[in-house]
């Protein structure tokens, strides 16, 4: 409001006339990008998890990266409702991340440095991200920023009509999304409670930010692989804390920490 009026202050009518049309122009797109359906939501969200997919080298189900995915994941086919589908990705990077959709990815090179507890951590907190819409709320913010909220706006939040381009933006955000620290810790709760429910220790989460710390010192190499995982996850020793106290109030054994 404040800056409407400093425009029509300016004493120039046809300069404020044009640039009251543009900003209502621009105030609509918004208006109709914020106004996004579900289903709309939804549909953008399957189109950035198919590109990834098609995009990035999926491990075929005879795979034994895929074998070992599969058997820990045995059972679990919902959170809170959204049904989950796991593939594993064959990538240098250190990563996992879950989509609003409930489609998970794990990266290979994770795998390789983590056992199936720590796995399963890490598996469970990006699930709570899910769980607690977090992953939906940061991607729903990516649609409505920069060009994609006009290509978002100009089409009726079609998702088609994305190009190959913003698909890709699309779905680097949701492999690197961002989190506040109450997120990530509101995560781990959830995540905690995801695994109890499905029969997992949740040990799991402590010991997967346990191995991450130790990674950030074992040489410059694989640091800078999980730098970005790990950067992404402030205050991990006070969140280390926090769960072990959980973890030892309900009465879990923590695993024996044995490689994979």
């Amino acid at each position: 409001m404040f800056a409407l009026v400093a425009l029509l202050a300016c004493g120039n009518a046809a300069y404020a006339q044009f640039n009251l049309k543009k900003a209502i122009g621009s105030a609509s797109k918004t208006v109709q990008a914020f106004t996004l359906t579900d289903e709309q939501m939804a549909a953008y969200v399957k189109e950035s998890v198919d590109w990834m997919d098609e995009h990035n080298p999926v491990l075929p189900a005879d795979d034994p990266y895929t074998i070992r995915l599969n058997r820990l994941v045995d059972g679990i086919t919902d959170a809170d409702g959204i049904p989950l589908n796991f593939k594993v990705y064959n990538v240098i990077d250190v990563n996992a991340f879950a989509c609003p959709d409930g489609s998970v990815r794990v990266f290979s090179s994770l795998m390789d440095i983590m056992n199936d507890d720590e796995l399963l951590g890490v598996i469970g907190h990006e699930i709570g991200h899910v769980v607690k819409r977090h992953s939906k709320n940061a991607f729903k913010t990516q649609l409505l920023t920069g060009a994609l909220k006009d290509a978002v706006a100009s089409t009726n939040g079609t998702a088609a009509a994305l190009t190959e381009s913003q698909l890709g933006t699309l779905g680097e955000s949701l492999i690197n999304a961002k989190y506040s620290q109450k997120q990530e810790s509101e995560a781990d709760d959830c995540g905690y409670d995801f695994l109890v429910k499905n029969g997992k220790n949740p040990w799991g989460i402590v010991m997967s930010f346990e191995k991450l710390q130790s990674l950030e010192g074992d040489g410059a190499q694989k640091a800078s692989a999980v730098s970005k995982m790990f950067s992404s996850h402030p205050e991990t020793k006070a969140r280390i804390e926090k769960m072990t106290k959980r973890c030892k109030k309900d009465g879990f054994e923590r695993p024996a920490a044995t490689a994979e």
